[in-house]
């Protein structure tokens, strides 16, 4: 039986994130909106079926507004949200997501309750911790996205800056999806050469300031609504380590209950994804800066936190 993905939102990101699932042939796919926009969902997923026989892919692709057609899941991507425009922050999106997610959450546990739930609708951080609470699934099985992207954002930036291959460049981003995101140049490598080896620090830290603004800068550029290339790549690159059981280690937002000296709170460290979730959270050897970086990120983490209301 081919697995089943389901994912919630089919605007930019939601429908680009089915698009690339089905054209890997990873999985059936739903693709699910509001009934007000139950119409252009049922769209866009015929359109993507009337790909298949041109990019050569099994995958089908179902466009609905009904929550009990994602019964038997086994992923449930949330895309659903407001997107960011320009001059605001990720936090200020925090009441209507907030609202938007429970809501979601709500016929997640419903209709998929043993489906592994990875977040990106933003605040990306507050959003996964309101999905964990909402479902009370095990933390292992609710998982955010963010550390994929912004650590493929750093790798992106030191592929450009040093003229190289982008498949030769290994990056790891913690912490907080926003602008205290910790980029961790001692574990950010070139065909194993460490990037301190091969820029100055000043160069450095240059692309560490552009990383935690990358999404305000695609925001900013766009216009009108944020970025759906990368964080689509970002979720099929988990969906396929989980679904195949690869076993990636991937910078992810997890629950932390004393891991990294952190407690109670969902925040961006390296973990091991296989078909369970979260199978291990890796922690590594950080200075004492950057655990300070760390430290300081989950505190802006849980102040956002605690301004929702579940």
């Amino acid at each position: 039986m081919r697995k089943k993905v389901t994912v919630v939102g089919a605007g930019f990101v939601g429908a680009t994130t089915a698009q690339r699932l089905a054209e890997g042939d990873h999985c059936d796919v739903i693709l699910i909106d509001i009934p007000d926009k139950e119409g252009p969902t049922k769209g866009k997923a015929l359109d993507m079926m009337e790909s298949a026989p041109l990019l050569g892919f099994d995958a089908h692709i179902t466009g609905t507004a009904d929550f009990a057609d994602i019964k038997g899941s086994d992923i449930v991507v949330v895309t659903a949200g407001v997107a960011r425009k320009p001059g605001m922050s990720r936090e200020d999106l925090i009441g209507i997501n907030a609202n938007i997610v429970k809501s979601v959450s709500n016929e997640i546990k419903i209709h998929a309750p043993d489906a592994i739930v990875i977040m990106v609708s933003n605040p990306l951080d507050v959003t996964t911790y309101v999905a964990s609470q909402v479902t009370g699934f095990p933390k292992e099985r609710v998982i955010g996205m963010a550390g994929v992207l912004d650590s493929a954002r750093y790798q992106s930036f030191i592929a450009m800056e040093l003229n190289v291959s982008m498949r030769d460049v290994n990056a790891m981003v913690l912490g907080g999806h926003g602008d205290q995101m910790v980029p961790l140049p001692q574990y950010s490598t070139v065909s194993g050469i460490p990037i301190t080896e091969l820029m100055d620090q000043a160069t450095i830290d240059r692309i560490v300031a552009r990383t935690r603004k990358g999404g305000g800068e695609i925001v900013n550029l766009l216009g009108d609504g944020s970025a759906y290339y990368a964080p689509s790549a970002s979720v099929v690159e988990m969906v396929d380590s989980i679904l195949f059981n690869r076993r990636r280690l991937l910078p992810c937002a997890a629950y932390l209950n004393g891991e990294y000296g952190l407690n109670d709170l969902y925040i961006g460290v390296p973990v091991y994804l296989g078909p369970n979730g979260i199978d291990e959270i890796l922690e590594l050897k950080l200075t004492d800066a950057e655990q300070q970086q760390l430290r300081d990120s989950a505190e802006v983490v849980k102040a956002t936190v605690a301004e929702v209301s579940l």
